[in-house]
């Protein structure tokens, strides 16, 4: 049986954001979890082909001035039309390190993921303000959640 595929979107252009990719990577390898396989990619590598392969996706973004990234920004520029069809209900998920608020980036990624009409299944994570190591746990737990989500069947 083919495992299911868990797509994870993030732009982690520094450190801390590489240890959250890295943190949702661990989760969602986690022991117990047999049928799901998680792959990363950068925003701005990912293809369209990437995105209809894949059973789930979790994006990661940081705020840059109020707003999501350049390069996930270029993600959804470059794969929308192409999988807008094809994609409706894809389970997602959100993870932001904001800076700041985080309000403008969530606001501008929930009204691109609406008229793709993807399926959040939890509230986004918005990891804001300076960094603090508990991010790390948390988003462990999410690619942990969306992973065992994949797994059960449960989306």
């Amino acid at each position: 049986m083919a495992k299911k595929q868990l797509l994870i979107v993030a732009h982690a252009p520094s450190e801390n954001t590489r240890k959250l990719v890295q943190a949702v990577l661990k989760g969602a390898g986690h022991e117990d979890i047999d049928a799901v396989e998680a792959v990363w990619k950068p925003p701005l590598e990912t293809q369209p082909d990437d995105v209809l392969n894949a059973d789930a996706i979790i994006l990661g973004t940081t705020e840059n001035l109020g707003y999501m990234s350049g390069a996930l920004k270029d993600f959804f520029d470059r794969c929308y039309y192409p999988v807008l069809e094809k994609k409706q209900g894809l389970p997602c998920a959100l993870y932001v390190r904001a800076g700041h608020d985080g309000t403008g980036t969530l606001r501008a990624v929930k009204t691109i993921v609406t008229g793709l009409r993807w399926q959040w299944v939890q509230d986004p994570l918005l990891l804001k303000g300076d960094w603090q190591e508990d991010f790390i746990a948390q988003a462990e737990d999410l690619g942990l959640y969306m992973a065992a989500g994949l797994d059960a069947q449960i989306f």
